[in-house]
């Protein structure tokens, strides 16, 4: 069991993210991708992630833009895990050029 956060922990941390929004009920961000096979990568290296850190994201795909909403369903709204994975999909993201 992971402890929700507050709304200003919430906003702290999105605060040290790079574009990420949201509350306590969940995080999201868009990429765009410079082509679609990077947008599939970008997404594969997210599911690598997610697999070591048996969390997993919403990932929705379109052509080259993909969207992630991140929260903890078993808790009902945003932990720390929510903000490390939006991390990871970060550096994933910025490693294969997608902005």
């Amino acid at each position: 069991m992971v402890a929700l956060l507050n709304a200003d922990d919430v906003e702290a941390g999105l605060g040290k993210l790079n574009g990420w929004t949201g509350d306590t009920s969940e995080i999201r961000r868009s990429y765009s991708a410079p082509d679609f096979p990077t947008a599939i990568r970008l997404v594969d290296a997210v599911a690598v992630a997610a697999e070591e850190m048996n969390h997993h994201p919403d990932i929705d795909i379109r052509w080259r833009t993909v969207h992630f909403t991140i929260s903890t369903h078993s808790e009902g709204g945003v932990t720390g895990l929510d903000l490390e994975l939006a991390g990871r999909v970060d550096a994933a993201a910025e490693s294969l050029g997608a902005v």
